[in-house]
């Protein structure tokens, strides 16, 4: 019951987004749904509605990280997504705009454990999940401008997180927030504003680190 609420209200957010789908992406999707919800029953990975979805949970699980794959440049090499936690918009966005690697960064081992899953089920070519704090990776030297692409669920424009952020992007690298706050008044030099687009849940902002 909960997958056929989910493709049709996936299918409702996408056309007032403005998305195509297409059969493989929107099957894919629904594989992905399916092994959220299941493990949602046993850890916390989201407290969005699953059983059944709502219009809401699916804005902000699928429809956000389609839309930002509009957004991002193609071709995208190294990818971070920081705080993976249940699988969005890493998943989603994987699916849609696929990286050559996507490392998805989460301290807690029993979502780590669930995104391994994914990743063997699904299957995500090049994706990997690195069991550790954000902190911890961006403090890596090797990881340091090694990114192409970072996302994050990012409720608050915290300095700590916008220079981990600035760490790991190389020079013309992206990063694209989930939830933020659309108006951004101060940046650190190196950190330019590309876009900021209101959603149904909240909104993307994108960030590029500037070139030499």
């Amino acid at each position: 019951m909960s997958e056929a609420v989910f493709r049709e209200l996936l299918e409702q957010r996408a056309e007032a987004a403005d998305l195509s789908l297409n059969p493989v992406l929107e099957d894919r999707l629904g594989a992905y749904f399916r092994l959220l919800a299941h493990w949602n029953t046993r850890i916390n990975l989201t407290s969005l509605s699953l059983e059944p979805p709502t219009a809401q949970s699916i804005d902000r699980l699928f429809i956000e990280p389609l839309v930002a794959a509009s957004l991002v440049k193609p071709n995208v090499s190294v990818w971070f997504d920081l705080g993976s936690g249940g699988g969005s918009p890493a998943v989603p966005l994987q699916l849609a705009r696929p990286a050559q690697r996507l490392i998805m960064v989460e301290s807690r081992e029993r979502k780590a454990a669930f995104l391994r899953e994914v990743i063997r089920e699904l299957p995500l070519p090049g994706a990997e999940v690195e069991v550790s704090r954000i902190e911890s990776v961006a403090a890596e030297p090797h990881n340091a401008g090694m990114a192409d692409l970072i996302t994050v669920r990012a409720v608050r424009m915290e300095a700590s997180l916008i220079g981990w952020i600035q760490t790991l992007l190389r020079f013309g690298g992206q990063a694209v927030l989930f939830g933020a706050e659309t108006s951004i008044t101060h940046l650190p030099r190196g950190l330019e504003l590309m876009n900021a687009v209101g959603t149904a849940s909240r909104g993307l902002v994108i960030l590029r680190r500037a070139g030499l």
